[in-house]
């Protein structure tokens, strides 16, 4: 038996540059975090005493005979490009809801893949892991979904991903001074606004907009490059990171009606009465998890305003994707 853990995602700045209808022309460039709530794949060959081959256990239960007629897309596309020959059982859980901003859909199919290939007794790089699941969800699934979820999911920490170019993805560690990456995380608050959307429909709405947005995602990367300047500026003052996520904010919401809704523009405006500075929608946009950046002493305000929304306390993950127990399976 094989569990992997697999950390959930916030992007910070510059989604939507990691489209490859984008990067491949323009390059892309984004600000993310690996968080410490985490998607958990247990996989296992399963005993020949079943008349089944194939066991899933994600968002509904299956149970075939063929990798063809599994419905879940990246359970029986992750299959196919690892071929597997031997049946197997596949048990998903989470910390999080999915379709709610985090990248969860591509953190399930980093771990799944991390599985797998340690199942076959394959040890593959971060870097592999992130193009694997890159590969799978975009040209074997043909989601609408970009490439910073599968990196920072394989990777985690908190880091600068630059797309385009040779390398295809090239990750750079933000090296802040502990205190100061300490108070960045004290900063920041995480609520569930509680609905869900369907990402992908969001994605493609702007993966089709996206040249008619030069100027936009242009700036987007600018305020990347200007965030990352004050992550690693001498000084601990952050108040400035905070208002480029709101700057951040206005330009994405104005990317596509699909983006936000009046409840969701009623909450962003509760929040900055509140005493935030700034903050976003995580994600494609549509609903899911606001994040907002807030001095601490402001923190109180808040938790009162939003007395009605699940706040989630988080923290950093450093680790990214990990085989976290590995039994006999043979």
């Amino acid at each position: 038996m094989i569990i992997t853990r697999t950390p959930f995602r916030i992007s910070f700045f510059g989604g939507g540059t990691d489209y490859p209808a984008w990067y491949h022309k323009q390059g892309g460039a984004v600000l993310s975090v690996g968080i410490n709530k985490y998607c958990f794949i247990t996989l296992r060959y399963l005993p020949p005493f079943f008349n089944y081959h194939f066991r899933i256990q994600c968002y509904r239960k299956e149970e075939t005979q063929t990798i063809d007629e599994i419905q879940h897309p990246s359970v029986r596309e992750c299959l196919r490009f690892t071929n597997i020959k031997k049946g197997v059982e596949i048990v998903h859980s989470a910390d999080l809801p999915s379709q709610a901003g985090l990248g969860s859909s591509s953190t399930f199919t980093v771990g799944l893949l991390h599985a797998l290939f340690t199942l076959k007794n394959k040890m593959l790089t971060k870097r592999e892991l992130a193009l694997n699941a890159i590969h799978v969800e975009q040209n074997l699934i043909q989601e609408h979904v970009g490439s910073q979820d599968q990196t920072i999911a394989a990777f985690g920490g908190l880091n600068k991903i630059e797309f385009g170019g040779p390398q295809h993805i090239l990750v750079r560690p933000i090296a802040m001074r502990q205190e100061k990456l300490e108070l960045l995380q004290n900063h920041l608050m995480l609520f569930f606004t509680g609905f869900s959307r369907n990402a992908s429909d969001i994605a493609s709405e702007q993966i089709r907009l996206t040249a008619s947005k030069t100027t936009e995602l242009h700036k987007m990367m600018e305020l990347t490059e200007e965030a990352i300047s004050i992550l690693l500026s001498e000084e601990d003052r952050l108040d400035d990171f905070g208002l480029l996520l709101h700057e951040q904010w206005m330009i994405k919401r104005g990317m596509t009606h699909l983006v936000s809704t009046q409840q969701i523009d009623d909450i962003y405006a509760a929040g900055l009465q509140a005493g935030a500075l700034g903050g976003k929608l995580l994600g494609a946009g549509g609903g899911g998890f606001m994040l907002f950046f807030v001095r601490p002493e402001d923190q109180p305000h808040m938790h009162k305003t939003f007395n009605h929304l699940l706040h989630v306390p988080i923290r950093f993950d450093h680790t990214g994707s990990q085989v976290i127990y590995y039994g006999n399976h043979s």
